[in-house]
């Protein structure tokens, strides 16, 4: 029997190379998107996003597809930033500042990191989604130098940042990981493995 496929619809390297370890145990070909794919995020939910991610890299690659989106949500600012997460500010830098100086006054300081990962067929059509969600919160300054939010959120569980997880620690604490996790009685389904 042939080894299914799978494409994971996203240009960001260290995502892809996260949701690849978490799928290592199945017997899966992983592949990323095409280098070309390049997918407005205009999407009002994590779903959404995700959604329109999976679609187009399966209709170009004509495989099973898997897409997250995640985001940082912080109680004090309501959920935000969220889906916009990736566009708070024009640099990592310029996130952690302004983050920091929203909630400088703020002795609560409670947030997560939710992903929603979407799972969708050769022909482009969603078959289901899972979500995940790590608990922490929000440092007074970046534990590590040259970081993105995962610098600053400190995971209690683990005793360290979410940037400082190790690969079995994002498997088990960390959102996609937890997303992954839920999604994959659906992925086995799905493709007889």
């Amino acid at each position: 029997m042939k080894t299914p496929i799978i494409t994971i619809a996203s240009g960001n390297p260290r995502k892809v190379s996260e949701i690849q370890a978490m799928l290592g145990p199945l017997p899966l070909e992983v592949q990323k998107q095409p280098s070309n794919l390049n997918v407005d995020e205009t999407g009002l939910t994590y779903l959404e996003n995700a959604s329109l991610k999976a679609k187009a890299a399966s209709k170009i690659t004509n495989t099973w597809t898997i897409a997250d989106d995640s985001g940082l949500e912080v109680d004090f600012l309501k959920g935000g930033p969220g889906i916009h997460s990736a566009r708070f500010a024009e640099n990592n830098e310029k996130k952690l500042e302004k983050l920091l100086e929203m909630l400088s006054e703020i002795p609560y300081r409670s947030a997560r990191f939710k992903s929603v990962m979407v799972l969708f067929n050769p022909e482009g059509n969603f078959i289901n989604y899972a979500e995940g969600i790590c608990w922490g919160e929000i440092l007074r300054s970046p534990a590590y130098p040259n970081g993105e939010f995962e610098s600053l959120f400190w995971v209690r569980e683990a005793k360290c940042t979410y940037g400082e997880l190790s690969h079995s620690q994002l498997s088990k604490l960390g959102s996609r990981g937890k997303a992954a996790r839920a999604l994959a009685p659906f992925l086995k389904r799905e493709l007889n493995i």
